[in-house]
């Protein structure tokens, strides 16, 4: 049992991080302290005035725990990851989890490449962005191959020039070919540079002479290329258009600023990149109760930029961090960046007008979805809502749902897929290779799944086995069948002493659910409730991942049986091979070029496995 009062006397006067768990022990709340006792206490304290918000947690919390660290920043990096990783309920949460695209220039090398990319590493590489649209960076890179002629393959240039013959890209002229040594290495290096200019914004000069080169094959007639040129003209103008909104400065910034409307709230960022505006973008917060302007920006800041790979030498914000924090996240997004990075409130000029925009940009689309949270709400916990009046039980925050694939027997396999509030959460997915079962039968199998799932958990809970995101239990498990399904999981659990309650969606001719079975009754379901929509939802995933696993099973199967009469291919080799093409047909049309790029291949196996398909030259 534990005894608040008396953990409450053991706490160090340390810095660190709590955690505040629930009776189902759900963790609520993840804090930050420079000193653990005194702030652990604060919340205990009947004399201490507290919010709403704060008085509601404290009345959940059935224990905390704590994490000791050596300064108060290493408290706030530990606090960042945490919270994205158990997303509390307490905490200001982000709803959305964004990944921006990045163009990146492979400066590092002889013959530099322009990629697409969504990781921004620390290497020799230069990146720009980050970017709101895939699709733009997309057009980009393809519009820079037009005009510099830039290279795609992966060949180690200048070790592989002339071994091999030039690709398509320089027969329709989207590239120079310093494959073969059509153009040499300095050459190349003036085309990369004019490419840094042109993502730095630089478009001037590029646009006069292209307008040179349009009226010069005009004035000699040949139209064709007048024409062609004039398109890339056209696809530069717009890009440059898109970069209207300047500033004085020339530093990289992010402009932040917000609109809260009761439990909800909308972040706008600007992204200012050498003084140029190259995106923006929005995000839904779910705010509590009594959460002022200072909270919620420091909350923001805190899991923004604990995600996004690129930190910008200033923040400019609408209001100020909490009391005392501004120097202590200076200090950690300095560390992040390898920069000096300083956080400003804007109060008046250019910044502040740039300030303002962004406000009234947030609180346009916070009027805009305040229709489209209220439906968001209503299709997720809504529908838990409704389940839980349903089945007469309270409390469902986690659901699990299992499902079993196999073809007449052939690899069966299980899938677990996790709902939190009625959301999908992908990261605990699991997948299950069933081992002990032979032959097409679903029970027992399914019986294996539970059994390895609710084992692993009750092993990593105590600390026998390594955390594998089995530790956290269900407060409902969705069974896919009736009765049957029910009795298999219901024996499953007893015999591991386990106390969670079990549903089964039981379906109807066309394998649609229909009805719940729960403590042995069926209970229908409106087909137009917003709960047996998210039970279908919840059904067609299990079903989708468990196909999808099952499906790649076949196709490495395939695909190793295959590798088995190349000559000259080993297990090491093989294993590469099938870690990088799911089926046969993506292993069939692989290019001589991308199998000698992979891990572990050298020039002559991969020329034998391209030589089986295609037969010797």
């Amino acid at each position: 049992m534990f005894d608040i009062e008396e953990e409450l006397k053991k706490l160090p006067a340390k810095p660190g991080v709590y955690l505040m768990h629930d009776e189902k022990d759900e963790i609520i709340y993840v804090g930050k302290a420079i000193s653990l006792k005194n702030r652990v206490r604060q919340y205990f304290q009947s004399s201490r005035t507290k919010t709403a918000k704060i008085n509601k947690m404290v009345s959940r919390i059935a224990r905390f725990e704590y994490i000791v660290t050596d300064s108060e920043l290493e408290a706030l990096v530990l606090e960042c990851n945490l919270i994205k990783e158990h997303r509390p309920r307490y905490n200001t949460m982000l709803k959305d989890d964004k990944s921006y695209p990045y163009i990146k220039v492979t400066v590092g090398e002889a013959f530099p490449r322009v990629l697409f990319s969504r990781d921004m590493k620390r290497d020799k590489s230069r990146y720009f962005g980050p970017y709101t649209s895939a699709g733009a960076v997309k057009d980009s890179i393809g519009l820079i191959h037009k005009l510099y002629k830039i290279r795609t393959c992966s060949r180690n240039l200048p070790r592989d020039i002339g071994k091999e013959r030039p690709c398509l890209n320089y027969h329709i002229k989207q590239c120079a070919a310093p494959c073969q040594g059509y153009i040499s290495e300095a050459e190349y290096r003036e085309s990369v540079n004019q490419v840094l200019d042109f993502l730095g914004g630089n478009y001037d000069s590029l646009l006069g002479r292209l307008e040179r080169q349009m009226k010069e094959a005009a004035e000699a007639l040949d139209f064709e290329t007048a024409a062609s040129v004039r398109e890339l003209l056209f696809s530069v103008q717009k890009i440059a258009q898109t970069q209207k909104i300047t500033e004085s400065g020339k530093e990289d910034r992010d402009i932040i600023a917000f609109a809260a409307d009761g439990g909800d709230a909308v972040v706008q960022i600007f992204f200012m990149r050498e003084g140029k505006l190259i995106g923006r973008d929005n995000f839904h917060l779910r705010i509590g109760e009594g959460d002022g302007a200072a909270q919620i920006m420091s909350g923001f800041i805190k899991q923004f930029y604990a995600g996004t790979p690129f930190i910008p030498k200033e923040l400019m914000l609408q209001h100020d961090v909490e009391e005392g924090e501004r120097e202590l996240l200076e200090a950690w997004l300095t560390q992040k960046r390898g920069q000096k990075v300083v956080i400003r409130v804007p109060q008046k000029g250019e910044k502040a007008r740039l300030m303002e925009m962004a406000a009234k940009n947030a609180s346009i689309i916070l009027t805009q979805d305040r229709e489209k949270i209220k439906r968001e709400e209503q299709r997720t916990t809504g529908a838990v809502k409704e389940l839980e009046e349903l089945l007469g039980i309270s409390g469902i925050v986690r659901m699990e749902a299992f499902d079993i694939s196999n073809i007449s027997g052939f690899q069966s396999v299980g899938s677990m897929v996790v709902y939190e509030h009625g959301r999908p959460k992908r990261a605990d997915y699991r997948k299950f290779r069933i081992q002990t079962v032979e032959g097409p039968d679903d029970y027992a199998s399914m019986e294996e799944v539970l059994t390895r799932r609710f084992v692993h958990g009750k092993e990593e809970r105590a600390g026998i086995r390594q955390t594998g995101g089995f530790d956290r239990f269900p407060d409902i498990i969705m069974m896919d069948g009736g009765k049957g399904q029910v009795s298999v999981a219901k024996e499953v659990l007893n015999s591991l002493q386990l106390d969670i309650p079990v549903c089964g969606m039981v379906k109807d001719d066309n394998h649609r659910t229909r009805a719940l079975y729960f403590e042995g009754r069926e209970l229908p379901l409106e087909k137009n409730s917003e709960g047996f929509r998210l039970l279908t939802r919840i059904q067609d995933e299990a079903h989708r991942f468990a196909i999808e696993y099952h499906r790649s099973l076949r196709g490495k199967d395939q695909v190793h049986s295959v590798l088995e009469d190349i000559k000259g291919i080993g297990p090491v080799r093989r294993k590469a091979l099938m870690r990088h093409f799911r089926t046969m047909d993506q292993l069939r049309e692989a290019s001589l070029e991308e199998l000698s790029g992979l891990e572990q291949m050298n020039e002559a196996s991969a020329r034998a496995v391209y030589e089986f398909f295609h037969g010797s030259k």
